[in-house]
């Protein structure tokens, strides 16, 4: 590591970040643009000033996202060809914001999934999207891939991560994996925290200022987050344990109204919450009765059919 990158360890479980070198090849699964400037701008420069290769893997151009365009272009309507070009709009500022990080135009790639639709195609046809990812990391063979969090609260994120899971598991030797939080609260230990020196917090400043289409409306939300610093949970070390009670207690009057879904590389089940598996353990909490099945993860998902302007998750992702 030369002298212009900062020490990226503040607090480190076991296992840590693997040393970055000019062999180091990352990875960044971002679901919209913006997310790899406030979650992964440090690290992203700290690979580049080593010499190390980046790909950033972006799953939806971010065209659902009404607020800022009606505001930006006066218009109340927003119909499909509109959405096409704030889509436009957004990838032309995520390039620019990729300059400011010091990663070029070709090491971006686009999968173009709908944006806001991540569950949907998880949820409806995993299959083809967990090949597509699989795909990508093939293709790139990355050493280190950062990917969104299990918890975070956006659904394309948490929807992304249990994709990004499901694809590395298929291979015989995943890269070193690191889960990344934008919207919520990251743990306050067993992380990894990166620090980077004032260059590179100006030149993560100047990639969120690219990003200005969603600046309009969330510039303050927006710059603290990227001020935040970076943390990272090293998936590799999670403890996946054994079988323990869903995180979820959700009130009775509820209960039509939801849907829990499982899913694993053997495929998706879903059930209404009263039609589930379920069995209340010694202490009240809920636990899924099912059968044990092939060595790799699986995930629940609990949601509500409630129509809601509110779009993040409420009960979101879980790993069994």
């Amino acid at each position: 590591m030369n002298g212009n990158t900062a020490s990226l360890l503040s607090t480190a479980p076991p296992g840590g970040l693997p040393g970055l070198s000019a062999q180091t090849r990352l990875m960044v699964v971002a679901p919209h643009p913006d997310d790899e400037t406030i979650a992964t701008g440090m690290l992203i420069q700290q690979v580049r000033a080593v010499g190390g290769e980046v790909r950033v893997l972006l799953l939806t151009a971010g065209d659902n996202n009404p607020w800022p365009q009606r505001w930006l272009e006066r218009r109340a309507w927003i119909k499909a060809a509109d959405r096409q070009r704030w889509g436009r709009r957004r990838h032309a500022e995520m390039l620019q914001a990729l300059q400011c990080l010091g990663v070029p135009t070709q090491a971006l790639q686009s999968l173009g999934w709908p944006d806001m639709g991540v569950t949907d195609g998880l949820l409806q046809s995993s299959d083809t999207a967990v090949a597509e990812l699989a795909a990508a990391v093939a293709q790139f063979r990355p050493s280190l891939i950062a990917m969104p969090a299990l918890g975070d609260r956006h659904p394309d994120h948490g929807s992304a991560h249990v994709l990004v899971r499901l694809a590395l598991a298929e291979q015989l030797d995943p890269p070193h994996q690191l889960a990344y939080l934008v919207h919520g609260h990251a743990p306050d230990s067993g992380v990894i925290e990166i620090a980077g020196t004032a260059a590179q917090a100006t030149n993560k400043r100047a990639a969120l200022a690219a990003h200005r289409s969603q600046m309009a409306l969330s510039g303050p939300r927006m710059r603290r987050l990227a001020e935040r610093p970076e943390r990272y949970v090293d998936v590799a070390v999670t403890p996946a344990g054994s079988p323990s009670p869903l995180p979820w207690q959700p009130p009775a009057w509820l209960w039509p109204w939801l849907r829990l879904s499982v899913v694993s590389s053997t495929g998706t089940q879903s059930w209404r919450w009263r039609d589930a598996p379920l069995q209340r353990d010694s202490q009240g909490a809920y636990q899924l009765s099912l059968p044990a099945v092939a060595a790799g993860p699986r995930f629940a998902r609990l949601a509500s059919n409630l129509p809601s302007l509110w779009i993040f998750d409420h009960w979101g992702w879980c790993e069994l």
